[in-house]
């Protein structure tokens, strides 16, 4: 398996469109009920966060925090 660079702002983003799918499948399944709107804060916050995490995962990595060569 070839290794590569963890992405924490991809994950965060994905995690956060992962609890919009999920809110949304419980609210098509008739388990709770879901706004329309939710979508918004979810998906923009969630955005936004993982723009925050990858800028500062950069910053570690180009002040040397990280090992390993750079591109």
């Amino acid at each position: 398996m070839l290794r590569h660079e963890f992405q924490p702002g991809k994950l965060v983003v994905g995690l956060f469109l992962t609890a919009t799918a999920v809110a949304f499948a419980g609210d098509a399944g008739g388990l709770w009920e879901t706004p329309w709107f939710a979508v918004v804060p979810l998906v923009v916050g969630g955005l936004c966060l993982a723009g925050v995490t990858a800028a500062l995962a950069r910053g570690i990595r180009r002040r040397g925090g990280a090992e390993g060569g750079q591109r």
